[in-house]
């Protein structure tokens, strides 16, 4: 049995480089043309492969369903969780994670700080998205015309004298985020709390989520937190791969 689920998975790799034959399923396998057919009937009757009008068999509409769907299910709060945690024991700081839904950006997990004084966020509730540094690399990762469109329908609190004034000025700011992969707010939402985040992202590279570390400047300055950018990054990075089921990359040997 074992032998039979392994040829027929077999099978959908060597379709996932264009239609073929039988013949050329059964070369693939080293089996019969009889055995080869068995195998692309029973992942026929199941949608996984689809035989064309010329014969030649390529893979079905269920199989990217089952893949859309599986995507849809990844829970990247479960996955990222643990990371939040180690990071959070690492700096001390508070870590948070957030994503962009329905024109807001929310905090959907929070690790607290160590330390006695607190943030006010909570999960669930929306981010100062012109300010917010998670909010920043989510929108930057929108396309070119809409991040225009959303950018010209935010109102631009002015929250302290660090925060964004006006739609061009956000847009420039969201243009250099996309270029340096990471994000910050020094004092632009509050003037005593400052926050450094980077990307979470998906098999195709975009972006599904941010974290962040923040910190209040009576704990940490905006230089010293700063400093524990390469730390979030690299968080940000594991969360990726485990998110996108990617292997660690090994470093080069010397």
């Amino acid at each position: 049995m074992s032998q039979t689920v392994d040829r027929a998975l077999s099978i959908l790799p060597r379709l996932a480089q264009g239609p073929a034959d039988l013949g050329q399923v059964a070369d693939h396998l080293g089996v019969h043309k009889s055995t080869a057919l068995r195998l692309l009937r029973t992942l026929h009757e199941h949608g996984l492969v689809y035989r064309q009008e010329d014969q030649r068999y390529r893979l079905g509409a269920r199989l990217f369903a089952l893949a859309q769907e599986a995507v849809e299910n990844l829970d990247v709060r479960e996955i990222a969780h643990p990371h939040l945690v180690a990071l959070n024991e690492q700096v001390g700081h508070t870590v948070h994670l957030a994503v962009y839904e329905d024109g807001e950006v929310l905090y959907i997990d929070k690790v607290e700080s160590r330390y006695p004084v607190r943030m006010y966020s909570r999960i669930g509730k929306p981010v100062a998205i012109t300010v917010a540094a998670v909010a920043k690399l989510l929108l930057a990762d929108l396309p070119e015309p809409e991040r225009r469109t959303v950018a010209d329908k935010l109102d631009y609190p002015m929250y302290t004298p660090r925060s964004t004034p006006h739609a061009a000025a956000f847009l420039k700011e969201l243009a250099t985020v996309r270029e340096q992969g990471w994000a910050g707010d020094l004092g632009g939402h509050e003037e005593s709390i400052n926050c450094v985040a980077a990307p979470v992202t998906g098999t195709d590279g975009r972006v599904v989520a941010a974290m962040s570390v923040s910190a209040p400047n009576v704990v940490v300055t905006a230089e010293e937190l700063l400093g524990l950018l390469p730390q979030v990054r690299r968080t940000a990075d594991a969360i990726s791969r485990e998110y996108s089921g990617k292997p660690e990359k090994k470093e080069a040997s010397r």
